[in-house]
Parts: structure tokens; C-alpha cells; sequence
């Protein structure tokens, strides 16, 4: 199948809603063009040297979204044109990017990155850490970054149980945080290719999906 044909296989089986952010990481700006022809907008990277080399050499109205690990001294790279950082995992980060932004004149959108895998490899806040961070108000203070929801993971695994409630954490954690600290709360970025289905089942607003657009990497 082709990638406009996958995309359209996928885009047929999210709700109204949900929205598909296309993870581009490793594969050529070839391929973006042709999921960009075919009316896709949003798409993921997670290596700056890779984004800053594709940024430039595609069309403008490109919706980047960063979705890996971000380094404070590299986000100078992509402040001034990212649309959404999703990896925001401590306050130092998330005032790094707030002072990137205020260089750039810009209001950058973010997620909370939250930790609820069994992996101690994936990056992220306890849940409890960033409700009391939250509800501390100390975000709040900060007037160049705009605080949009929370994102995460779920284990690499068989067992749908265990992905279904880690899923269902992210989603309470984001509602006790839209409810009590953060009304403008809007997205909830959590599902990938081999998962994405029980994410939406468990309140997912955004999904990103690689494999099942462009191939395996």
C-alpha cells in the first residue's frame, strides 16, 4: 500500500475528535511531500540535527511536532517554528523552552511528558510529582509557553490490560489537571501504531503514528 493509502486507512478508523500526528523520524522529506500531497498537515520528529534539516526544504505551513527527548540547550533550534513540544519532562525544561520562546516572540504549545511504563527507559514525570508541581501554580507563572495536556506511553507489551491501564492513568491525571489547575487543557497525546485503538478507547485526543504510514524503520 501506498503512504496516501495508509493514511486514509488510518484517518478512517479515528473518531471525530482525535487527531493524527504522522511520525516522520528517519524517513526522507520524500515521503512527508507525499503524505503532505495527500492533506496531511501534522508530523512528528524526535532528533533536531534531522527536523532543522528537513524544516527548510518543506512546505511552510508544516505543523512540526517534537516528540523526543529535548536537551535545554537545543531547543534554540526549533523555537522559533515548532507547533507542539510534546516531551516536556521536568520544570527545567519547560522553562527553558519558556525563555526560547520569549527570545523568539513566540508562545510555544506543550505536553507534560508523564512516566507510567514499566520501562525505566521511557522519560517522564511521576504522576504525582506533576500534579504538585502543577497545582503549585509555578507553571502558571510562565507567560511564553502554553500548557495544552499531557502525553505518554505505555509499556511495550502483549498484555492490552496493563497498556489500557496506563493509559487510563494519563487520562486521569489529565482530568484531574483540566478540573482543578488547567481549563484550557485540551489534548491528550498517547497511542502509536501497534496501540493507538485502546488509546482512543481510554480518552486519547491525539495519536502518532509512524510504521503503519511510512513502513517499517
Amino acid at each position: 500500500m501506498t503512504i496516501e493509502q495508509n493514511i486514509n486507512e488510518i484517518k478512517a478508523t479515528l473518531p471525530n475528535g482525535v487527531k493524527l500526528v504522522a511520525v516522520s523520524k528517519t524517513f526522507p522529506a520524500s515521503d512527508i511531500e507525499e503524505a503532505y500531497r495527500c492533506g496531511q498537515r501534522a508530523f512528528g520528529e524526535n532528533r533536531i540535527q534531522e527536523l532543522n534539516v528537513k524544516q527548510p526544504i518543506l512546505p511552510d505551513d508544516i505543523e512540526w511536532h517534537f516528540i523526543g527527548s529535548l536537551q535545554t540547550n537545543k531547543i534554540k533550534y526549533i523555537a522559533p517554528y515548532v507547533s507542539l513540544i510534546h516531551s516536556v519532562d521536568s520544570a527545567r525544561l519547560l522553562e527553558a523552552i519558556d525563555r526560547q520562546a520569549e527570545k523568539c516572540s513566540r508562545v510555544i504549545d506543550v505536553l507534560f511528558e508523564l512516566h507510567v511504563a514499566q520501562e525505566q527507559s521511557k522519560h517522564g514525570w511521576e504522576c504525582d510529582e506533576l500534579l504538585d508541581y502543577v497545582l503549585s501554580g509555578e507553571a502558571a507563572k510562565l507567560k511564553n509557553v502554553s500548557l495544552r495536556g499531557v502525553m505518554g506511553m505505555a509499556t511495550f507489551t502483549d498484555d492490552t490490560k496493563r497498556i489500557r491501564a496506563e493509559f487510563r492513568r494519563i487520562r486521569e491525571v489529565f482530568d484531574k489537571l483540566k478540573n482543578e489547575a488547567l481549563p484550557q487543557f485540551d489534548t491528550v497525546s498517547m497511542g502509536m501504531s501497534g496501540d493507538y485503538r485502546i488509546a482512543i478507547e481510554e480518552g486519547s485526543t491525539l495519536v502518532r503514528i509512524g510504521s503503519s504510514i511510512f513502513g517499517s524503520r
